[in-house]
C-alpha cells in the first residue's frame, strides 16, 4: 500500500510530501491523521530543525477529498464535517505553532484546505504553474484549516473577503505580489529544490530563537502593544539562556562565523 505521507531526513531538514498525485494531493482521513500525528512528532523532534511541505507530482493540494466527502454525507452523518475538529484544526494548530520553520513548496494548483495549509507556512516558495483557489464557498462551505486567520494577515481584510466569496483562481505572479508567494522560481522543478535549500540554511540557525520569533508574530497579530513586549521579554529571556546566543555573541565579539546548534 502508498504512503499517503512520504517522510525524507535530509540532516536536520524534515520533508513531508502529500503523496496522493492522481488525486492531486488531496486529503482524505489516512493522509489528514498522517500529517496531524507527523507533525505531533516533529513539534519535539531535536533532530529536526527545519520542515518542508510538498505535494507529489504536479499539484500541491487540491484540498478535501470532495469524494470521500460525498460518501459521509450519503451515509447521513449527523456531523459531516467533524473532520474539521479531528483533522483540520489539529492540523493547523501544530503548523502555526512547530517552534521551527516551515517552508512550503507550492507546486501547481494549491486550493481550498491545501492553499490553507501552504498558508500556514512561514515562507512559501511558488512556481509558473503555481495557483491558489479559495474554494470553498464553491461547495457552499466557508473557510477552514486556519484560512480565515492567515489570509487577512497576508493579504489584508478586504482582499481575503473577495478571495473567499468569489473564489477565483490567483496564479503566480499575483500571488507573489499579494503575499501569497515568498519567491518564485523561473521553473517549477526549481520549487522544492529551492524549498529545501532554504531549508536547510534555516536549520543551520538559531532553532530557538526562529521558535521564538514565531511566537512573538502570533501574539502581536492578535494583541496590543503591551502584548507584544511582554511576548518579547519572554522570548528574550529563553533566547538569552541559549548555548546559540552565548556562542554567537562570542564568535560576533571575536569576528568568526557563528555556528549555531539549535539549543
Amino acid at each position: 500500500m502508498t504512503e499517503p505521507l512520504l517522510v525524507d531526513r535530509t540532516d536536520a531538514v524534515v520533508t513531508l510530501t502529500l503523496n496522493r498525485p492522481t488525486a492531486m494531493n488531496s486529503l482524505d482521513v489516512a493522509l489528514k491523521e498522517a500529517l496531524r500525528d507527523t507533525l505531533a512528532e516533529l513539534e519535539s523532534d531535536r533532530g529536526c530543525r527545519a520542515v518542508v511541505l510538498a505535494g507529489a507530482g504536479g499539484s500541491f493540494c487540491a484540498g478535501q477529498d470532495l469524494r470521500e466527502h460525498v460518501d459521509t454525507l450519503r451515509a447521513g452523518d449527523d456531523n459531516p464535517l467533524d473532520t474539521v475538529r479531528a483533522h483540520y484544526n489539529p492540523i493547523a494548530a501544530r503548523l502555526a505553532s512547530l517552534p521551527k520553520p516551515v517552508v512550503a513548496a507550492v507546486r501547481g494548483m494549491a486550493a481550498g484546505a491545501g492553499a490553507s495549509l501552504a498558508f500556514l507556512a512561514d515562507i512559501r516558495i511558488g512556481g509558473p504553474s503555481t495557483s491558489f483557489l479559495m474554494a470553498f464557498a464553491k461547495v457552499g462551505l466557508a473557510a477552514d484549516t486556519g484560512a480565515s486567520w492567515t489570509l487577512p494577515r497576508l493579504v489584508g481584510h478586504a482582499k481575503a473577503v473577495e478571495l473567499l466569496m468569489l473564489a477565483e483562481p490567483v496564479r503566480a505572479e499575483e500571488a507573489c505580489r499579494l503575499g501569497l508567494l515568498n519567491r518564485l522560481t523561473g521553473d517549477d522543478e526549481q520549487v522544492l529544490p529551492t524549498a529545501q535549500e532554504l531549508a536547510a540554511r534555516l536549520a543551520a540557525g538559531p532553532t530557538v530563537a526562529y521558535g521564538a520569533i514565531k511566537r512573538q508574530l502570533s501574539v502581536a497579530d492578535a494583541g496590543t502593544l503591551a502584548d507584544a513586549l511582554a511576548a518579547e521579554a519572554q522570548a528574550q529571556a529563553i533566547c538569552g539562556a541559549t548555548a546559540d546566543h552565548r556562542a554567537a555573541t562570542m564568535a560576533f565579539v571575536d569576528k568568526q562565523k557563528p555556528v549555531f546548534e539549535g539549543r
